[in-house]
């Protein structure tokens, strides 16, 4: 979500991976599915491609015929990790350690296993070895926690209406007891404005760079939150950052005390109801709801908060994509090259927005999109020329390792409420 260069993007929130600011220029390629590939057990060719219950047939049959293979092992832990199969992901990834000690990838992949399960103390020898200025900083804020991290206090429900739909989803929360409003983005952690936090009294225990607000550097604080209140629910002793970065008004011109997203909602089962404009907290352990039933569809988690299921793009899909919700004023973002590819969206090149190291950012119109059998036809988007590190979809394939054709987002959820479950690893839609 931002005002300024990438109107649909909340630039602010998305970083909260820090990405590298934008720059370097990714291919733009559209992916290619491997006609041959699942036939010759070619299981990288697969899980690039998204195909993960044919990559992992291929990677059980190369364990089997070789028990040391640290790549196949190292690959079945991020396929388990990618489907919240912890249990899974913790002892491939540590075999694939004790084989190659230097795979910095599996390393990081087991410390984020360790992150969901709000085990933080497990993650911080993991993440020293990555040696990253990123995971320094969550080094550093880790082992500051003391005591159990994330304790959820009060009620075990929650409904909560939106204050506004418009320009993405926003709720009422408290801070240390401070009320403010805060955007629902799926591509957030907790993310507080700098005022919020000074109310809060909130202390930085380490400082990151290299998060991008509004196509700008920024320097993003880390402490430790007392309590978060959603409705009667609050969640205690979690961690949490801040920044002075800009983000668009709420629309009584007030400013938005910050965003909340995946990692507060991967501890509940989590509905966002446009058509209703509710958010509703639920446990984990009960069933998505079922009522106006449209699909459910399968659901990973990529990075610390990445949503990912599957997608069409016309008639070109099922393929992986994106869903991150906080995209202003668009329903769908995309390359070029993938749009003409899938055919049925109309690239407005007559009108670019101009991006940051020359690339180009084009308005599009795509006739037909789906999730499953839930469907939007003439929905507005963005298609770039060049994807780049912190553009939805498309340009994060090259840090998940697979291919996504697509990010969905708020647009085309304005008909439906949205489930994530992630526990059993469903992307619910039904209709409002």
């Amino acid at each position: 979500m931002t005002d300024l260069h990438f109107p649909n993007r909340r630039a602010f929130l998305r970083r909260t991976g820090l990405a590298v600011a934008a720059g370097a220029v990714l291919s733009p390629a559209a992916p290619a599915l491997p006609a041959a590939a699942e036939a010759d057990g070619d299981a990288d060719a697969l899980f690039k491609a998204g195909r993960f219950a044919a990559a992992e047939r291929g990677y059980r049959s190369r364990l089997r015929a070789q028990p040391r293979d640290a790549r196949a092992l190292a690959q079945l832990g991020y396929l388990a990790l990618l489907s919240n199969r912890f249990e899974e992901a913790e002892k491939r990834l540590s075999k694939a350690l004790d084989l190659e000690p230097g795979d910095v990838a599996s390393a990081q992949r087991l410390a984020e296993c360790f992150v969901r399960q709000d085990r933080l103390s497990k993650a911080v020898p993991l993440l020293r070895k990555v040696d990253r200025p990123r995971e320094k900083a969550l080094t550093e804020l880790y082992s500051h926690i003391s005591g159990t991290p994330w304790q959820l206090r009060g009620a075990k429900s929650a409904h909560i209406p939106f204050v506004t739909l418009d320009p993405v989803p926003a709720v009422e929360a408290t801070v240390n007891g401070r009320r403010g409003t805060f955007w629902l983005d799926t591509y957030a952690t907790l993310d507080l404005s700098e005022e919020m936090a000074q109310e809060a009294g909130l202390r930085a225990v380490t400082t990151m760079s290299g998060g991008v607000a509004n196509n700008q550097p920024i320097t993003i604080s880390l402490g430790i939150l007392d309590s978060f209140k959603v409705g009667n629910v609050e969640v205690r002793n979690l961690p949490v950052q801040w920044s002075n970065a800009r983000r668009p008004p709420l629309p009584d011109g007030t400013s938005a005390a910050g965003a909340f997203g995946t990692t507060i909602f991967y501890h509940f089962l989590t509905t966002m109801d446009y058509a209703r404009k509710a958010l509703t907290l639920r446990p984990r352990t009960e069933a998505a709801p079922r009522a106006h039933f449209v699909d459910r569809l399968p659901l990973w988690l990529a990075g610390d908060h990445y949503p990912c299921t599957v997608g069409s793009l016309g008639d070109y899909g099922p393929r992986m994509v994106t869903v991150d919700t906080g995209g202003i004023g668009v329903a769908l973002d995309t390359t070029v090259q993938i749009a003409e590819q899938a055919g049925g969206i109309t690239v407005d090149r007559d009108h670019p927005i101009p991006q940051p190291g020359g690339i180009k950012l084009y308005p599009i119109t795509a006739e037909r999109i789906s999730l499953g059998r839930a469907v939007g036809r003439n929905l507005p988007g963005h298609a770039a020329d060049n994807v780049f590190p912190g553009f939805p979809g498309p340009g994060q394939s090259a840090m998940f390792g697979f291919d996504l054709i697509a990010n969905f987002t708020h647009e085309f959820f304005k008909p439906y409420a949205i489930t994530f479950d992630y526990q059993r690893m469903h992307l619910t839609i039904t209709r409002g």
